[in-house]
């Protein structure tokens, strides 16, 4: 289903899928897409039926990264930040686990959009590369930091003093990808996952994604471990009944 310019969503077993579709242009991010994916994603975020979000690209490409011809555009914001971090931080925000599914080319802006996902599994001739020093740009600070915890500081600067490509063996080797499958397996491999993922505790999830990058602190730890009492019950008669749990939280 097109659901805005540039964008296609589709559903199926609680997971859903949001694929960047302007192929002509190898999924270059118009500045209106940038703008346009915190409004999708918020709906996503409250609609009980999506467990897991998968995040692709059309015509056999991640995303080129932004539309140059409107590079001027992004910038404008009213909290400097631009149009670009607002759609990342929407997409690191989502409460639900994320899953980039990356082929062809994860270039500038496609970079900041994966390493916003929980997980990056790519396709064995995935092309990555960071470039702002191309432009005179200088990388958002968020995006900055968030890079640095994925790779480290050294690869970090290697890929933003050199804006060179690198391919996806050495992207998984840094750390920037968590798998790195033959093109054929790759989808096989997310949707598994993902399927795996939603049949999971949702609260489970949920906590752990807080947990995990730092949102949760102690009183709201406490929070979580009071809300697990019946998922835990569920949790341990499924496994003595030799059975799938049917975990009672929801999103």
């Amino acid at each position: 289903m097109q659901i805005s310019d540039g964008f296609v969503l589709s559903a199926d077993d609680h997971v859903a899928t949001l694929r960047i579709d302007r192929p002509d242009k190898r999924n270059a991010m118009s500045a209106s897409m940038w703008r346009a994916l915190p409004g999708i994603l918020a709906p996503l975020a409250q609609d009980p039926a999506v467990r897991v979000l998968v995040l692709t690209g059309a015509g056999g490409t991640f995303c080129a990264g932004a539309d140059i011809s409107e590079i001027a555009g992004l910038a404008e914001g009213g909290d400097g930040t631009g149009a670009t971090v607002a759609a990342e931080r929407a997409l690191a925000a989502f409460p639900k686990p994320v899953i980039a599914m990356i082929e062809g080319f994860c270039v500038g802006g496609g970079c900041q959009l994966a390493l916003a996902c929980d997980l990056r599994l790519a396709a064995s001739g995935a092309r990555f590369a960071i470039t702002p020093a191309k432009l005179g740009i200088v990388y958002p600070l968020s995006s900055t930091r968030r890079l640095v915890e994925h790779v480290g500081p050294s690869a970090a600067k290697f890929l933003l003093y050199s804006a060179d490509q690198i391919d996806a063996e050495r992207a998984l080797r840094i750390g920037l990808v968590d798998e790195v499958l033959p093109p054929e397996e790759l989808a096989g491999r997310v949707y598994g996952l993902a399927r795996t993922m939603a049949g999971r505790s949702q609260l489970t999830l949920a906590a752990s994604k807080e947990i995990v990058e730092g949102r949760a602190g102690e009183d709201r730890f406490r929070e979580w471990q009071r809300a697990s009492a019946d998922e835990l019950a569920e949790g341990v008669a499924a496994f003595l009944g030799r059975r799938p749990p049917n975990f009672p939280w929801k999103w």
